[in-house]
């Protein structure tokens, strides 16, 4: 016996509004996850020397982070394709799952071959820990209220960039805690968080979604593999290597040819690619994808820079290095949290990743002013200008891609921003590293053949002539091999180490200034971002809302009518609108020329219309439990969103 096409349609149409309370709910169990991704990557770093030491692997202790990097950058855009098929609840718990997994293998590790295979399986699960949190966020919010709940994400990554090293020291500084070493902790630290947010989302995440039957991009994901292994593994090693090495033009000729694979995959499956290409089409998704790209650079520029200045300079220990960038934190809280409000309020986001990437560029431009001698509160309030850069430009970039995507592809959208900015952030470390060491012997050569000449060192050299011929020897060996361990700065006369300090800050600046040309590049991209409305339904509200469309076209005419009536002008079970009607001109969005909306363009401005008459799908509306005003047809053809301000008792109001 066959459904009624009343009952199929009702049956598609389902309350995808959640509360407040809701929201939270789902958003405790997502940063719980996100926390613990984000915190992986700066508590490790902070440990790996003292990790490494006891593992009998100093000289290896490279290849434990790259495992990390590679497996989390190629699981990226993975995850926002098959949570786009399969839905995003099993693949949120599986990778939270084999987060867990990896964490408690690599407290178990016994070699440093061991940790860095065990990190490769943490890498995984921390790929759909930072692109899924985001995906479902688009799922259950609209993205005009969306910003200023992913501003608390930001929040975490900030948080987190300060505790990780806070932590790392304290674990890696203690012998052993509880019968157990204490590098082991930070590792173990992951379990219950991972296992409360796995718990958290399982009991309250419940996003409805239809299976699409879709061919898996295998050949493109296996060449995506193929390109960034290598490429990734020249970023972090090609320093030690030498660029123009052997080993690093194989695995660059490797990842050219991975490179065409890909390409000429994805061209082959068009939109059941990994990576569809005809995204690029859309003005917001390319300008997003390579401003997040070179916003990835710049950062990583700042991120890696500061710390060991801190560390080096100011003789800061690991432990209070990171709390001396509370400062950069505070800024990136703010910036994203204010940026968020006002979003939600006003409905506009192109004007903060703007102002975000000239904050970005002053603050980079002002630490190529910072020296050996700078007092440290004018080096944090540069920090908080920095924050405030990254803080305002992150999360509106992807409040634009999410709001631009089909809501059938929010997770791939969302992915591929994380993916290319991850991209960006890698080859900003390699190239900001190496302009580092490679610069630094000179530098402090000549810091310290200028310092000779001043009374004061040549003070500290009578009096310390044990300290002094040391320390020659390291500044005129012409290698940046003898300054792999900085802690001998500390044991020295403060005239006799001040070279050093000025010629570390000298590079330091140097780093700075291509960071900061790189950013004035992102600016001029980040112009060119589209300002689009804020569609009012969450990605899983319009997705019910196509399929609730979708059976109601398919069933016979008269009984699709009532259907309609049935589905689409009844009130959900809350009182929110079902989102049935909205869907109807959504899914049937047409150009001004009367052709259907292109599939490369970005998506909410075909389905949306604008003051000026373009054309809008009728159900970007708000209803209150009074009923809803029906979208009316222009003189023209084209449709108006007539319900987007809140439904009341008043007449409908007609198309101008």
């Amino acid at each position: 016996m066959s459904t009624p096409p009343a009952a199929a349609a009702r049956a598609a149409t389902v309350d995808t509004t959640l509360t407040h309370r809701q929201i939270v709910t789902i958003l405790t169990g997502l940063m719980m996850a996100m926390f613990l991704a984000a915190l992986d990557q700066t508590i490790v770093s902070t440990a790996m020397r003292t990790i490494a030491d006891d593992l009998g692997g100093f000289s290896l202790q490279a290849w434990a982070t790259t495992a990390f990097l590679i497996t989390s950058t190629i699981s990226t855009p993975l995850y926002g394709k098959l949570s786009d098929i399969y839905g995003r609840k099993p693949f949120i718990l599986f990778s939270i799952g084999i987060f867990i997994v990896g964490s408690v293998l690599c407290g178990l590790s016994g070699s440093i071959y061991e940790l860095a295979a065990f990190r490769a399986v943490q890498g995984i699960g921390a790929g759909g820990l930072f692109s899924l949190a985001f995906a479902i966020i688009g799922d259950v919010v609209p993205p005009r209220e969306r910003a200023k709940y992913q501003g608390y994400f930001l929040a975490v990554f900030g948080t987190s960039s300060v505790l990780g090293p806070v932590l790392g020291g304290f674990f890696a500084g203690s012998s052993e805690i509880l019968g157990i070493t204490g590098w082991r902790w930070i590792f173990y630290i992951n379990v219950p968080i991972a296992l409360a947010a796995f718990l958290v989302v399982m009991r309250v995440l419940h996003i409805p979604h239809r299976r699409q039957d879709h061919r898996i991009d295998w050949p493109g994901a296996l060449a995506l593999i193929v390109t960034l292994v290598p490429l990734l593994t020249v970023a972090e090693q090609g320093r030690e290597w030498g660029w123009s090495s052997g080993r690093s033009l194989l695995c660059f000729g490797i990842g050219a040819v991975g490179l065409v694979l890909f390409l000429t995959a994805e061209a082959a499956y068009k939109d059941e690619a990994l990576l569809p290409l005809r995204l690029f089409g859309g003005r917001t998704f390319s300008v997003a994808s390579i401003s997040s790209f070179i916003l990835g650079m710049a950062m990583f520029g700042g991120l890696l820079t500061l710390p060991l200045y801190l560390q080096i300079v100011k003789g800061a220990t690991p432990t209070k290095a990171g709390l001396m960038l509370l400062p950069l934190v505070l800024g990136i809280m703010t910036g994203s949290i204010v940026s968020g409000q006002v979003i939600a309020r006003t409905g506009r986001y192109r004007i903060f990743p703007i102002v975000g990437s000239i904050l970005m560029f002053a603050a980079l431009a002002l630490f190529t002013r910072i020296t050996a001698d700078t007092p440290l509160w004018r080096t944090m309030l540069i920090m908080v200008v920095m924050g405030l850069g990254l803080g305002g430009n992150m999360q509106p970039v992807i409040t634009a891609v999410q709001n631009a995507a089909n809501p059938r592809e929010i997770g791939v959208a969302t992915s591929a921003v994380a993916f290319f900015r991850s991209m960006g952030g890698t080859l900003g470390a390699a190239v900001f590293l190496s302009v580092l060491f490679s610069i630094l012997p000179d530098k402090i050569k000549n810091a310290f053949t200028a310092a000779q000449s001043t009374e004061s060192f040549q003070a500290a050299a009578s009096a310390h002539p044990d300290q002094l011929q040391g320390i020659r020897q390291a500044a005129t060996s012409g290698s940046a091999n003898s300054l792999n361990n900085t802690s001998f700065l500390e044991k020295l006369d403060a005239a006799l180490s001040h070279p050093f300090k000025v010629g570390f800050s000298d590079s330091m600046s140097l780093v700075f200034m291509v960071a900061a040309g790189i950013m004035a590049v992102g600016f001029l991209v980040i112009l060119f971002l589209p300002e689009i409305p804020l569609v009012s339904m969450s990605a899983a509200q319009a997705r019910a809302a196509e399929d609730a469309a979708a059976a109601a076209a398919a069933a016979p005419p008269s009984a699709g009518a009532a259907a309609g009536a049935d589905a689409g002008t009844a009130p959900s079970p809350n009182g929110a609108l079902s989102p049935t009607l909205e869907a109807n001109a959504s899914a049937s969005s047409h150009s001004p020329n009367g052709a259907a909306s292109p599939s490369g363009g970005d998506w909410s401005s075909t389905a949306l219309v604008s003051a000026g008459g373009a054309h809008e799908a009728d159900g970007v509306a708000e209803a209150s439990g009074n009923g809803h005003r029906p979208a009316h047809a222009a003189p023209d053809g084209a449709h108006e969103a007539d319900a987007e301000a809140p439904a009341t008792d008043d007449p409908p109001r007609h198309a101008r």
